[in-house]
């Protein structure tokens, strides 16, 4: 007799059809248990929001109300692994056993999404990334986004990192909209990196740097001035705005002229909190509302496009054209302007920027950081044109280093990518520098 014949005849035989009221409790039943689990999951959701709302608050106190934290004694290089949440009896924002230098500044990234660089998957891509294995790299991310789900981040950012070095904007979408669900927060915007000033693709040393505060008004011309003498020497600028708080239109017309200067020189520039000046602005213009000029309006389309945020662009370029009853600018996309979120940094805002590829030998990088040593206490290296650091290379420098940490230097790398961030805390960086990840 086959196995179907005996479960078909165990059927005719033992299994007597449910009476209305059986089946009517077994429904019953069914429904509480379905609206039972929902609740569960409801629960467990409300509690993650809880969290990260803590962390995102605390994250916001820190940042833009207390100084850093002195320095204090070197670190083992890998944290341990975090304890079980029911040895934080229920507290779900019980501290993990993570040593305070970090690879990133302690308050800038919940402490779940740190613990997972532990893992070895992480370090095995790392060192297939630096190596140049990056589709074999690819291949093991996205694998570990898909077993990891929504427990480890740091995976999720390592792919992204990827995708924009490479240049796969479809990838990166699809994968946005992945985390998005998974997270429910906003996805990264995409942000490839900048092309290499013309003519000096390997350039690195010390970054010239214009800091805007206070009001952007007339008042700018200066610093506007030094900015373009600076231009003459060197293919990469840096432009703070995250500490002004009002504009005007004449620094609106000022610095849109200034900015349209450089690109047209090809210079590549680096803005840092750019968003958060264009929000300011935004705030201030309305439209149908004519103003006294149209300055604010251009400027923040100038940067809207730096940013590369086409849709805002078009827009704010319709408002433009309904208030101002003109043709709005049309959409270029720039391609030598990289951005930064704004940071708090105790050291002088001279940075020393690393070349966007350092593979085989760091060859006359190595004399630049020495003398730029010779002028400061604290050495700011920007790793925002930094794709890939091989790993011999990083081994190297990390000689280099290690002595200048020992003299008493402070050593800080700012807006490293999640790959080589990875590589850093492998080879121990973490026990001689602060490494801060740009920030998703």
């Amino acid at each position: 007799m086959g196995l179907f014949s005996i479960f078909k005849k165990a059927d005719r035989d033992t299994l007597a059809p449910l009476s209305d009221d059986e089946a009517a409790r077994l429904a019953a039943n069914s429904e509480a248990e379905r609206q039972s689990q929902q609740a569960r999951q409801r629960e467990i959701a409300r509690a993650t929001a809880m969290k990260i709302d803590a962390i995102e608050s605390a994250m916001t106190f820190d940042i833009f109300n207390q100084p850093e934290p002195a320095w204090g004694s070197p670190r083992a290089a890998r944290p341990p692994r975090p304890r079980p949440a029911g040895d934080h009896g229920g507290d779900t924002l019980a501290g993990l056993d993570i040593p305070t230098t970090l690879l990133l500044h302690d308050d800038e990234l919940p402490q779940q999404a740190t613990a997972a660089e532990s893992a070895p998957v992480v370090e095995e891509i790392a060192i297939l990334y630096a190596n140049a294995q990056g589709a074999v790299a690819q291949q093991l991310l996205t694998a570990a986004v898909a077993d990891t789900g929504g427990r480890d981040r740091i995976v999720w950012w390592m792919l992204f990192d990827l995708y924009q070095v490479g240049g796969q904007q479809d990838l990166f979408d699809n994968l946005s909209i992945d985390y998005a669900s998974t997270f429910e927060t906003s996805p990264p915007p995409w942000n490839a990196p900048a092309a290499p000033a013309a003519g000096t693709p390997d350039w690195a040393g010390v970054i010239p740097t214009e800091s805007f505060s206070g009001v952007l008004d007339q008042h700018i011309a200066p610093q506007l001035d030094r900015l373009l003498q600076l231009a003459a020497a060197s293919p990469v600028l840096r432009l703070e705005f995250g500490r002004l708080h009002a504009v005007d239109a004449a620094g609106c017309t000022l610095l849109r002229d200034t900015l349209r200067k450089l690109q047209a020189r090809q210079r590549e520039l680096i803005l840092v909190d750019a968003a958060g000046l264009a929000a300011q602005i935004r705030a201030g213009i309305a439209i149908g509302r004519r103003d006294d000029t149209e300055a604010p309006w251009l400027l923040l389309l100038e940067l809207l496009q730096l940013l590369n945020r086409e849709k805002e662009f078009e827009e704010i370029g319709m408002d433009y054209c309904v208030t101002f009853e003109v043709s709005p600018p049309s959409f270029a996309a720039p391609h030598k302007v990289a951005t930064a979120a704004a940071q708090h940094v105790s050291a002088s805002p001279d940075r020393f920027m690393l070349p966007p590829l350092i593979e085989h030998q760091l060859g006359p990088v190595l004399p630049a950081i020495h003398d730029y040593a010779g002028q400061y206490q604290t050495l700011v290296f920007d790793c925002s044109r930094l794709t890939r650091i091989d790993y011999a290379c990083a081994i190297q420098l990390h000689a280099q280093l290690q002595p200048l940490a020992g003299a008493g230097k402070k050593i800080e790398f700012r807006d490293v990518n999640h790959l080589v961030t990875a590589l850093l805390r492998l080879l121990g960086y973490a026990n001689i520098a602060r490494i801060y990840p740009h920030r998703y």
